[in-house]
């Protein structure tokens, strides 16, 4: 199985380790000020503002597809008929257009592709399966506008990219026409938190461990859910079938495995695979790219992925 890790010699060391560090204390500051008396509004407006001062230049065109709000996110020159389905993370708890809105924009740029962002609906008001069902619903508008599975990427980063995956998985079962490609960011397959980098790398991530991302799995499942049904959890899935596969991940994450063990379940069944690595990186370190040169690296491996698998020249 491909699989990149990115390198450092001192200078960008030291350079990685002061930026790594503001990422950090950005990322604590905004954790530390929630309690279990903060509100699912508090914490939404906490996380699209410790998102939002991106700079990258873009188009945004608010639409309903169906009913479920999204987002045309185009870089300049991007192309209309090819698109790429961005999912965004914050455990179905958190995250939205806006906190994604620079990383989509990069994603748009990277690739040439036009970035169509989902805002799904939200746990704990909108449990499972209604993260999964909004995600059908745009994918199938996409195709009811004309444009081709073929033309089409799935992207998702955290509990974004389990969401790809698993409407990959469920047009898969439906017999729908499969999407080209799906690229994930630090995915989260694995609601059960079972997986051993819970463990080996708890020490290493300084924000993501087993109690939380257990909380943030009962948080979006009703009671009597299963949180490794495959329809949850696409660890646990047949994975036959899926188009072209990049996963980006970093090494410190406690959740390195949920991408690991992904990787290699979808390679034995078949697949297209490409995992990467990211020496020294945390949880969706892409979304970092003015303290992390891993983060404008990483994205450009994506676009480049993206290119490729819809027949996109690079953008001059």
């Amino acid at each position: 199985m491909p699989t990149a890790s990115q390198g450092h010699d001192e200078q960008q060391l030291a350079s990685c380790h002061s930026g790594m560090e503001r990422v950090v204390a950005r990322l604590r500051k905004t954790y530390s000020g929630w309690s279990r008396s903060t509100s699912n509004a508090q914490m939404r407006r906490d996380w699209d503002a410790l998102f939002a001062s991106g700079t990258a230049p873009a188009t945004v065109q608010p639409l309903l597809a169906d009913g479920v709000a999204a987002a045309w996110i185009r870089a300049p020159g991007a192309r209309m008929d090819k698109v790429a389905l961005y999912f965004h993370g914050g455990g179905f708890r958190v995250g939205s257009l806006r906190s994604h809105r620079d990383l989509m924009a990069r994603v748009s740029a990277a690739s040439g592709c036009s970035v169509l962002g989902v805002d799904y609906r939200l746990a704990p008001e909108h449990r499972f399966p209604a993260a999964r069902d909004d995600a059908l619903t745009v994918y199938r508008w996409l195709l009811g506008q004309g444009h081709a599975a073929h033309d089409i990427a799935l992207i998702g980063d955290s509990a974004g990219g389990g969401l790809a995956l698993t409407l990959a998985l469920a047009l898969r079962d439906a017999g729908e026409p499969i999407p080209a490609a799906i690229a994930t960011m630090s995915a989260w397959t694995d609601l059960s938190a079972s997986r051993a980098s819970y463990d080996s790398r708890a020490a290493l991530d300084p924000i993501h461990q087993r109690r939380m991302i257990l909380a943030m799995a009962a948080n979006c499942l009703d009671e009597g859910d299963d949180p490794q049904d495959p329809r949850i959890s696409p660890l646990f899935a047949d994975l036959a079938g899926l188009p072209p596969l990049l996963m980006q991940v970093g090494e410190r994450e406690t959740v390195l495995d949920d991408s690991r063990d992904f990787a290699h379940n979808a390679e034995q069944a078949g697949c297209k695979v490409t995992l990467e690595i990211w020496a020294g990186m945390i949880h969706v370190f892409q979304q970092f790219p003015e303290e992390l040169p891993e983060a404008g690296l990483a994205i450009d491996s994506l676009g480049s992925f993206l290119r490729r698998c819809l027949s996109i020249q690079a953008m001059r």
